[in-house]
């Protein structure tokens, strides 16, 4: 069992940056795949980055590619997600999202442990 819980969302205007941290709890943190995730109202669970176990792998969506970094401090285990050049289409709630094994997927059905979200919220 893996339990998260994301932090650092908030307000902030266009060309901002913020930084979210998915802060882990339970199994072996550095044998699961994390991925973030986020829902604005109306649409569906876009898939937004994600790391391997190790940290060794990564990959971003491509709508936030060049903008947003996925990284992982497994000692404290904790996973990050910078976020610049913000947009107001990037306003939505952000999710962590991790696996069973070390190696990750955009498939949002695929990750089994979910935190609660974080509000993102870009003004133009």
């Amino acid at each position: 069992q893996v339990q998260l819980e994301e932090s650092g969302g908030g307000v902030v205007q266009a060309g901002g940056s913020l930084r979210l941290s998915c802060a882990a709890s339970g199994r072996t943190f550095g044998t699961t795949a994390v991925g973030w995730f986020r829902q604005a109202p109306g649409k569906d669970r876009e898939f937004v980055a994600a790391i391997t176990g190790s940290g060794s792998a990564r990959i971003q969506g491509d709508s936030v590619k060049g903008r947003f970094t996925v990284s992982r401090d497994n000692a404290k285990n904790t996973v990050y997600l910078q976020m610049n050049s913000l947009k107001p289409d990037d306003t939505a709630v952000y999710y962590c999202a991790a696996r069973r094994v070390p190696f990750f997927t955009s498939r949002p059905s695929e990750y089994a442990y979910w935190g609660q979200g974080t509000q993102v919220t870009v003004s133009s």
